[in-house]
């Protein structure tokens, strides 16, 4: 990297809600004096607030937002400018639609599409003076990413989730081979990558997707004789939800503890949610709220006694990577049960920052809520736990950092102090 490193960070859409993760870092990196420029491929979203989020979608690149007519004009344009650049791009762009192995065919045409998206980009960031592109989400955000960083002759590196990995995989191999690093939210997708493409440690940094410690004060559970429990996510199938509205069913069925669940989200199972709770039988209280801004959620946390993901594989495959919601209630202090999948563990060690129950395993979750109802000092001592180890090893802070490190090691000219 030149002295001065400018990186352009790119998602799906950004900012967005959703995606707190990647904004977050973003404000993180300007802070230690990161140049950090932005592009979204789907239009930003405006309105989060009437600050810096709102600066951000105004001064986000928005690739798709070219339309048609722009983008084929942007790639022409790269096309009569830097001829020999846009023939190779366009060269490894049809080799990779072609030739590729686990790429599905009905996808092979759409990379076709981002490359073009990505000569658009590289001719309107250029003058930027970009000198390494980020991207997270290792599907279309990526595979733009990487293209358009062939067209400016600089690096890429980007950050795999969850979706992106599994049903939506797309060119993962190719990537991993030719990133300048991959930073790994886990160690098991540390494992999973390397399983694909074997690369040393340094090439694939643990950078998890941090919470600001400092913003989330930790609070006492409010350990009244209803035991309120929150739930926050997308309503899909990954996330479980359906298994807790089972679970709480059951539990007001045998007449057992005192319970309201509150679910936060939306998504394509708000209908057969909405179904399932309205079939519940009496002295089962739960709702669902619709999707939140995050400073409600925040205020939703410190009302409750537990925070509940009963995620599992879903039937495409999808899977969660490390929500980053379970690490904002762990920072507020909740004590959190959530379903045992492997990249979670390294969030939530059963027994000791939460409760893990087996993915799918209403039953088991039955049992678990109708304990921590039991044993209220238990649920202040995991909360506990559960804010130390976030405080420890999630911080956005301390991961931040990391990133920074990463930069600095891959700057010959950081050595001699130019970089921040």
């Amino acid at each position: 990297m030149p002295e001065s490193p400018v990186i352009l960070y790119m998602s799906g859409t950004l900012p967005t809600r959703s995606e707190t993760f990647v904004y977050r870092e973003i404000f993180a990196l300007r802070q230690l004096g990161i140049d950090i420029r932005t592009a979204s491929v789907h239009a930003p979203v405006r309105g989060l607030d009437d600050g810096p989020l709102d600066e951000m979608a105004r001064d986000t690149i928005g690739v798709y937002t070219r339309g048609v007519a722009g983008i084929l004009t942007d790639a022409l344009s790269e096309l009569a400018i830097r001829p020999v650049a846009t023939v190779a791009t366009v060269s490894r762009v049809l080799r990779d639609a072609a030739c590729a192995r686990e790429l599905p065919a009905a996808r092979r045409p759409k990379i076709l599409w981002q490359g073009l998206a990505a000569l658009s980009l590289a001719h309107r960031a250029r003058r930027l003076g970009i000198t390494h592109i980020h991207a997270h989400m290792a599907h279309v955000p990526t595979t733009i990413g990487m293209y358009a960083s062939l067209q400016l002759g600089i690096r890429f590196s980007f950050t795999g989730h969850a979706n992106d990995l599994f049903p939506n995989r797309t060119l993962l191999r190719e990537k991993l081979q030719r990133a300048a690093w991959v930073h790994c939210i886990s160690e098991w997708h540390r494992g999973f990558y390397r399983s694909i493409v074997d690369r040393p440690d340094s090439d694939y940094p643990i950078v998890r997707c941090g919470v600001d410690t400092a913003r989330y004060e930790p609070t006492r559970a409010p350990g009244g004789e209803v035991l309120e429990v929150l739930a926050v996510g997308r309503l899909v199938e990954k996330k479980g939800f359906d298994i807790l509205v089972e679970a709480l069913g059951e539990i007001a069925r045998s007449g057992g503890a005192k319970f309201r669940a509150r679910i936060a989200g939306g998504g394509e199972e708000e209908a057969r949610l909405q179904t399932m709770i309205e079939k519940l039988p009496p002295g089962a209280d739960v709702e669902l709220l619709g999707e939140a801004p995050n400073d409600r959620i925040m205020d939703l946390m410190g009302e409750a006694d537990l925070f509940v993901i009963p995620c599992r594989v879903a039937g495409s495959g999808d899977r969660d990577g490390i929500p980053v919601v379970l690490m904002e209630a762990m920072a507020r202090g909740r004590c959190v049960v959530c379903g045992d999948l492997e990249t979670i563990r390294e969030l939530v060690r059963d027994g000791e920052t939460g409760v893990m129950v087996p993915p799918g395993d209403r039953d088991a979750l039955v049992r678990t809520l109708t304990q921590l109802a039991e044993d209220r000092e238990r649920i202040e001592r995991l909360g506990a736990a559960g804010r130390a180890w976030v405080e420890e090893e999630f911080d956005l802070d301390a991961n931040a950092q990391r990133i920074l490190r990463v930069i600095q090691g891959s700057c010959t000219s950081c050595a001699d102090g130019a970089c921040p």
